[in-house]
């Protein structure tokens, strides 16, 4: 999710992990692009990962994998919390994870705020199997506008989640850069619920470290409990990290068979990836990791 270089050609794509490391995928074709307010967005078809998109030269998100992501990002927090029925989606414009939001029985209601609507109307055209039908769902209200404005009033309004999810662009520069600083964490823990939790990714260990890093220690700085696991993500080039924090909720402590009698009380099949077996496993870190986060 690091940009691009210029050996692309018509029907490839090189996706730059680092100045000196990146992939390729031939055989692609560019279906929809251009630029909106925010971002430059791309829209091609795949033959390894179907239907992708990509913000200003980074992937976002592929048909074929995207199910790791957001099962992982969504259900970690969810089978946590003991009875979430109030859910915030910060980014998160392509539905993914309002879709696996609305597996769970017990939602109420799904806010997903968005900065671009380009990001969204391309979803709408392109990326049916990722959305499902999420973003029209009665469950959902889709909002256009600043994640950061939206926290900030909701807190003032006195408002409650059970969940945030920041479905965001990696951190760093760009739209989402104030997103994962302090103040919008302290933000975000003022408006969750006693037991509420938030979740969001933090990048690639192996070549992000400081940036992996810093935003783990800003977690610590706003929430009691935070928790960062790993899996692999094909089309984010190897080992990626996700986080989830609260003052409350452990998600390390929650076994395996607690979580597979939890997904079936609460009636949720189908998934692709996310089970009580890997919901612990993933908590376990490699050494390097360990002594990143130290």
């Amino acid at each position: 999710m690091n940009g691009q270089t210029d050996e692309e050609g018509p029907d490839a794509l090189v996706e730059e992990l680092d100045p000196h490391f990146g992939f390729y995928c031939r055989g692609a074709r560019l279906l929809e692009a251009g630029r909106s307010r925010y971002q430059r967005y791309e829209v091609w078809d795949t033959p390894t990962f179907g239907k992708l998109f990509r913000l200003d030269g980074s992937l976002m998100s592929a048909e074929r994998d995207e199910f790791v992501y957001h099962e992982n990002l969504v259900h970690v927090p969810a089978l946590s919390h003991p009875a979430p029925r109030r859910a915030l989606v910060v980014g998160g414009g392509d539905g993914g994870s309002a879709r696996e939001l609305l597996r769970h029985r017990g939602i109420e209601r799904v806010v997903v705020v968005e900065l671009d609507e380009k990001v969204v109307e391309l979803a709408r055209r392109h990326l049916g199997v990722i959305h499902q039908g999420a973003l029209d769902d009665p469950r959902t209200e889709l909002h256009i506008g600043d994640g950061l404005d939206y926290v900030r009033r909701a807190v003032a309004a006195g408002e409650r989640f059970d969940l945030i999810v920041l479905d965001l662009t990696e951190p760093g520069e760009g739209p989402a850069a104030a997103l994962y600083r302090e103040p919008f964490f302290g933000d975000c823990r003022a408006l969750l619920g006693g037991q509420g939790a938030v979740t969001l990714h933090l990048g690639a260990p192996w070549l992000q470290g400081e940036q992996v890093r810093a935003v783990v220690q800003r977690l610590r700085a706003s929430f009691a409990i935070v928790r960062p696991y790993f899996m692999y993500v094909p089309l984010y080039g190897g080992l990626w990290g996700l986080a989830c924090a609260s003052d409350r909720v452990d998600p390390q402590m929650c076994s395996a068979a607690a979580i597979d009698a939890e997904l079936a009380r609460r009636g949720i099949g189908g998934l692709r990836y996310y089970n009580g077996e890997i919901h612990a496993g993933q908590f376990a870190q490699p050494n390097f990791v360990r002594e990143l986060l130290a």
